[in-house]
């Protein structure tokens, strides 16, 4: 079977992204966002200044993109999470809940909000508008795809309500993640129980 080959512009392109997004995490990482100028990720990226204004407009922008790509890359792990104990619904759910706590904690954005360093209430917006709205479609896809017998409103209601409860713990944690996904867990067992049919 022959690979889909992607475009060399669309190839070109998604690389100049990834190269700066990097540079920006690595970045923030280090210094903190406010310190963080267009130039420096230009610099850190290898571009110009430019390169980097022509692709996100904005600094704003940047930082969109920033926090939707980390945000994205803890709903990927978190999937394959629940995939790898989809034959224990509670196990699952509850692992995978535990697992974005503690991914979440590495994340430099999260951090920034968590030890409350400066004004971060955009950053706060933007982790949780991300969380949302990339969280709650694909979380709930994923619920109806590990357990087809879930209703699809079922689905949405649970991904909806894990989704905001993980953000919350996540930006204003008071536990360690283990504990927290533990009480979670226990805090919608009865209602995963009926969504699957086994209550």
């Amino acid at each position: 079977m022959t690979a889909t080959r992607v475009p060399y512009a669309e190839a070109a392109r998604n690389l100049l992204r990834d190269t700066v997004l990097n540079a920006v995490d690595d970045l923030v990482r280090s210094r903190g966002w406010k310190a963080t100028t267009m130039a420096d990720v230009a610099t850190a990226a290898g571009v110009s200044r430019q390169t980097v204004y022509n692709e996100y407009g904005s600094r704003q922008a940047l930082v969109e993109a920033y926090v939707a790509r980390e945000i994205q890359n803890l709903i990927t792990e978190v999937g394959q999470a629940v995939r790898a104990s989809s034959d224990d619904p509670h196990a699952a759910l509850e692992s995978a809940f535990g697992l974005f706590l503690k991914l979440a904690s590495d994340e430099p954005v999260v951090q920034l909000v968590v030890s409350d360093s400066g004004d971060t209430s955009e950053l706060l917006r933007l982790l949780t508008a991300a969380g949302l709205t990339l969280g709650v479609p694909q979380i709930s896809v994923l619920i109806t795809q590990s357990w087809p017998q879930v209703d699809p409103d079922d689905a949405t209601l649970v991904a909806d309500s894990l989704v905001r409860l993980a953000v919350s713990h996540a930006l204003y944690p008071q536990d360690d993640p283990g504990t927290v996904a533990a009480s979670v867990g226990r805090l919608i067992s009865k209602f995963v129980d009926d969504a699957l049919g086994l209550a």
